[in-house]
């Protein structure tokens, strides 16, 4: 795809988050643990949609809900990087999540905290503020909703963007997605749990089989599937071919943002018009990046790690 003249990319983020990413040795319970070194950062999967779209170029507008001093430090740091956005503002104070990887266990344990009640009132808003899309923009909704969201605003979007000619891209858990497949979706990021949780199903699932359920989402009506298998890598489905790429061998330091990332690289090359192998192993690439470093990439380490990725064409399934 190639976007035409002042079209615009806005990503939509319903429950953003600011998040504290915490290294220390060690973490022993009922004790005062001295920390190496903390990291704070402007989140939610759609705001990091939107640095990474940044980062490549790509300028487009962040949306969303929330409020408080945390909504004022989100929205100022987009501003700072001179991405423009639009939030509609709620009496609660948007979320702050807590991120620790201890040295000494390695691992990592990660707090996640629900967002502020968000009103019908503020949800109408929100919609309307989509009655400024024009033929060839982009929506691109990602992450899990806010206290009040019902998520059948995903049906209510899909008809909004449709109206208006535009495109819509959908990473999120809920099964809602299934609902607007008929709208025909741009494309859909579902990892590998997800996917089999849409499908009701409990087993293991091998990558091709998981592959097979993103078949059914095409055959439904999305365009596009970004399939994210975790330490596996990702897949890329077509309504014409199926690309799988491995993931690169890297040491995990933080897993926030990975998928974010690959979304947002991928997005950005499809802008672009690279073509699919091409666009999957960059997007792999670069969410493993984003994996082994305390934010998002910066692209200054991707094009090493393209070289571990093999991305291939899949003809068997």
């Amino acid at each position: 795809m190639k976007m035409e003249g002042e079209s615009m990319i806005y990503t939509l983020t319903l429950n953003p988050a600011i998040d504290l990413f915490i290294e220390t040795n060690e973490l022993k319970k009922n004790s005062v643990n001295r920390t190496k070194k903390y990291d704070i950062q402007a989140n939610g999967k759609g705001i990091n949609v939107s640095f990474i779209l940044k980062r490549l170029g790509i300028s487009n507008t962040a949306t969303g809900v929330g409020g408080g001093f945390t909504l004022n430090y989100i929205q100022q740091e987009l501003a700072n990087n001179n991405i423009e956005n639009f939030f509609i503002n709620t009496d609660g104070i948007t979320r702050i999540n807590v991120f620790t990887h201890v040295n000494s266990q390695d691992c990592e344990y990660k707090l996640v905290n629900p967002g502020p009640k968000v009103t019908q009132e503020s949800q109408v808003k929100l919609l309307q503020y989509f009655d400024r899309l024009k033929t060839g923009d982009i929506v691109s909704l990602s992450g899990s909703f806010s206290s009040g969201i019902n998520p059948n605003i995903i049906t209510k979007l899909a008809k909004i963007i449709k109206q208006k000619e535009a495109d819509f891209i959908i990473d999120t858990s809920y099964s809602e997605v299934l609902d607007v497949l008929k709208y025909h979706p741009l494309l859909i990021k579902p990892n590998q749990e997800e996917i089999k949780k849409w499908f009701n199903i409990d087993k293991e699932f091998s990558i091709k089989e998981t592959i097979t359920l993103a078949q059914r989402l095409i055959k439904a009506g999305a365009q596009n599937v970004l399939l994210s298998l975790g330490e596996n890598g990702a897949a890329f489905i077509s309504k014409d071919s199926v690309y799988y790429g491995n993931a690169p061998k890297i040491t995990a330091l933080n897993s926030a943002g990975a998928g974010d990332t690959m979304l947002g690289t991928f997005i950005a090359g499809m802008v672009n018009q690279l073509d699919a192998k091409s666009n999957l192993q960059k997007s792999i690439a670069a969410g493993s990046d984003t994996t082994q470093s305390m934010w998002i990439t910066d692209f200054k380490n991707v094009d090493l790690l393209e070289k571990q990725v093999k991305v291939e064409r899949l003809t068997d399934i």
